[in-house]
């Protein structure tokens, strides 16, 4: 497997890495907890060292599912989880909360679930409108002095939030959602602060949260989060089939299958960019891996952007509740 280094921080991962979240959380066919454990180990066994997770997911249960699973690899691996939502009781609350007190007690019970003294990447999940990110930014720098977390990263942030954040503790990779069918980065900034402050990126759903696979059907299973967005719907994603056409239509140039090409895609956009495409299929994850070593030719990119082009995505990535969380700026700190 090739390695990256997300942006100019010198952590250096696998090419491709692996969003643990749906082994255990948000779709319909989640995974036991023993079958988990040995996806995420086979991963490992197959050269991916960079593995995503959040205390939200379950809640919990996933970070206990990615701690097993990585006890025996750990020296081996990067693991990077989140904080920033609001629990009462072991319940997920509604609203965000990354006060600083808050930040700590997500810290402690992520290290005791991922059963490790330190965390590689924390990520907040999401901007909380109520509390100024340069207090955010300072609590993981003093978690990053004590020797429990290593980098500091930022999940979906506003572009002046991620400069504010970085001007206080260096950002090392920023995870948004970007892939063929959803490029807001490439316009609204956050991929050219990137650029400017040597920032790594990182991609969730590089495969449009499966879609760009072509193993969709119109018709979602109870259960799936993805039945509730608009992108889901079943005449958006008839609409949106135009990607996937085009995906295959390069796939079978390359020998390659649209999922290979949509991540080897990204690949290619940015040097420091590691996606993490989820799977809970064996088949599925040794087909994302090899996406690594599928090399695409400026005429092949050409191609792809030129399709790409002709193509208006249908539907919105999420509901309104959760389109109004992504790019949002944190309140500007007052001075005392």
């Amino acid at each position: 497997m090739q390695t990256r280094e997300l942006g100019r921080s010198g952590l250096n991962v696998s090419a491709i890495g692996l969003g643990c979240m749906g082994i255990s959380f948000g779709y319909a066919d989640k995974l036991s907890k023993d079958d988990g454990v040995k996806l995420i180990r086979d991963a490992a066994e197959r050269g991916v060292t960079f593995f995503d997770t959040a205390e939200v997911y379950g809640p919990f249960e996933n970070e206990e599912v990615v701690g097993e699973a990585l006890q025996p690899f750990r020296d081996q691996v990067v693991i990077a989880t989140k904080f920033g939502f609001n629990f009462v009781d072991g319940k997920q609350e509604p609203g965000m909360n990354s006060r600083p007190e808050r930040i700590r007690e997500a810290v402690k019970g992520s290290l005791k679930r991922l059963r490790t003294d330190t965390i590689d990447l924390l990520y907040q999940h999401r901007v909380d409108p109520n509390v100024p990110i340069e207090d955010v930014a300072g609590t993981v720098r003093d978690l990053i002095a004590e020797g429990k977390v290593k980098h500091f990263g930022l999940s979906e942030p506003g572009v002046q939030t991620l400069r504010r954040a970085h001007a206080v503790q260096p950002v090392t990779a920023i995870q948004n959602e970007y892939s063929l069918w959803w490029r807001a980065v490439e316009t609204n900034g956050i991929l050219e602060a990137c650029d400017e402050l040597g920032i790594g990126f990182v991609p969730y759903s590089p495969l449009g949260k499966g879609f760009l696979t072509g193993a969709l059907k119109n018709e979602l299973p109870a259960g799936d989060f993805r039945a509730s967005t608009p992108r889901f719907q079943p005449e958006a994603m008839e609409k949106n089939q135009a990607f996937v056409d085009l995906l295959k239509r390069v796939a079978d140039e390359k020998k390659a299958t649209p999922a290979q090409i949509a991540l080897a895609w990204l690949l290619a956009q940015r040097e420091y960019i590691v996606p993490i495409p989820g799977t809970t299929k064996l088949h599925r994850l040794e087909e994302n891996i090899g996406a690594a070593a599928v090399e695409l030719t400026e005429s092949d990119l050409r191609e792809i952007d030129e399709g790409a082009s002709q193509i208006q995505p249908e539907g919105d990535r999420y509901a309104p509740a959760q389109m109004a969380m992504v790019g949002r700026e944190a309140p500007v700190k007052e001075e005392a």
